[in-house]
């Protein structure tokens, strides 16, 4: 799982498992508790504090002659306690600290809560963080129209690390450079329950090569009547449109980029809608949820057949033989590098050297294996073998390398919507979807009026 997922949704999805691979499963949705104004107001000025006083240490420094700082923000601050993955990050980056300790550049690394106002502040002033870990989060666009940000692809073309850094050398280039690489990806598919399906006699889910297979299949569930229903729809379903528009060669391009009036007034989009809108009204408003946590429980004690969730949170299931994971019919996973290593562009030429060392190390196949082992998500790194890392694993670690292995060789891998169309509109599909399932809605008129409000979005 990423940090970015575990901000948004920990308080949800401590009881579930597996970690950012199928992105299962990637993971997307819920909100983390709302904090009150004076709370927050208080965090801004721990964290206006805390910049203050890097800063001031870091000239301090400079005019007595003693080694220049990088400053390196990352987001994982939680205690092991409360999200063990946050303190094996500390560690990676604690050695790498460790490693160049007596070299001239110092590097320090400073937790913090809200990775976004440090973002905001600095760049507000005209400046960047020395080094940042924007945790699956987009880059800034005024940063990057500032030349702000330091173009990472010579040093990538140049070191050989294009397939070190995985799917970040093509979903994050932008005009040709590359301002971010993300150590972690956010990884979507979905969980099943093979007992079920099999029960019911209909096909496994490596059969489903389009969404009607995967439809008679849980005609077949819903048939088996008692307490068996076939899938928990809502949160999940923007993700199975999502999918459903990557089937197609021109829809998988649609999510190459920002969303656009041409793609919303699609033929694409709107097959994509009507086909996920139409299954999930079959489903049943009964079954539908903004929150994927509501039917976790009824898929650990077998009383659905698919958890369109992701394949991380395997440890939080109760260890049954027969869940298994699956990508998309057609053989379509989710996958998003997103934002992540951010380095300032202007640095002197030692901490700029020390910024890079630190992007090779991240993805380097020691840390690589660290974060996918000690941390449970699918590292970006693209020459790593998952299932040997696994091989005399626990089952947990087995499951995670399976739904890794399964989407980033899938035959078609796409960007999850808030990743590249941004959260405001995924939460548009999201809703809409939902509102589309109750019994007798007009899935048409549903589709019009996405329409209208995406439209008025994308301005």
């Amino acid at each position: 799982m990423t940090l970015e997922e575990v901000t948004m949704k920990r308080k949800q999805l401590m009881s579930l498992v597996l970690a950012g691979a199928m992105t299962a499963a990637a993971l997307t949705g819920c909100g983390s508790p709302a904090k009150n104004t004076d709370a927050t107001a208080d965090k801004g000025a721990v964290t206006d504090a805390a910049e203050t006083a890097a800063e001031t240490a870091g000239t301090k420094a400079a005019k007595e002659g003693e080694k220049e700082v990088l400053e390196f923000y990352h987001g994982y601050y939680h205690d092991e306690s409360e999200w063990a993955p946050a303190k094996a990050m500390r560690d990676i980056y604690d050695e790498f600290a460790k490693r160049h300790a007596d070299g001239p550049v110092e590097f320090k690394v400073i937790p913090t809560e809200d990775i976004q106002s440090v973002v905001d502040n600095k760049v507000a002033g005209g400046a960047y963080p020395d080094m940042l870990d924007l945790a699956g989060n987009s880059v800034s666009l005024a940063a990057i129209s500032q030349g702000l940000l330091y173009d990472l692809k010579p040093y990538i073309d140049e070191q050989g690390l294009k397939d070190q850094v995985g799917l970040n050398y093509t979903q994050n280039d932008v005009a040709g450079k590359i301002y971010t690489i993300h150590d972690q990806l956010n990884t979507l598919g979905f969980w099943y329950n093979e007992d079920i399906i099999t029960q019911a006699g209909a096909t496994l889910p490596d059969t489903w090569k389009t969404w009607d297979d995967f439809a008679a299949a849980m005609e077949k569930v819903r048939e088996l009547g008692g307490d068996i229903y076939a899938y928990g729809a809502g949160e999940g379903s923007v993700h199975s449109f999502n999918a459903a528009l990557g089937t197609t060669a021109s829809g998988a391009a649609m999510l190459a980029g920002e969303l656009t009036a041409d793609a919303i007034a699609s033929p694409e989009f709107a097959e994509a809608f009507k086909t996920i809108a139409a299954l999930d009204q079959v489903n049943g408003s009964a079954n539908t949820s903004s929150s994927a946590n509501d039917w976790s429980a009824d898929f650990d004690a077998g009383k659905s057949a698919v958890f369109f969730n992701g394949v991380w949170a395997a440890g939080g299931f109760k260890g049954e033989g027969n869940f298994q994971t699956a990508i998309f019919p057609g053989g379509v996973a989710l996958s998003s590098a997103g934002g992540g290593i951010t380095v300032a562009n202007n640095m002197s030429e030692e901490k700029t050297k020390l910024a890079l060392e630190f992007v090779k190390y991240m993805t380097s196949e020691e840390v690589q294996t660290k974060i996918f082992k000690e941390v449970g998500a699918n590292p970006c790194n693209s020459t790593l073998d998952l299932n040997e890392l696994a091989s005399g694993a626990d089952r947990n670690t087995v499951l995670l390398a399976k739904a890794c292995a399964q989407a980033n060789s899938a035959a078609t891998i796409v960007p999850a919507i808030d990743a590249v169309w941004g959260t405001d509109i995924r939460n548009a599909i999201a809703n809409r979807l939902m509102e589309a399932a109750i019994s007798g809605t007009d899935i048409d008129a549903k589709l019009e009026e996405l329409k209208s409000e995406l439209t008025a979005l994308i301005g």
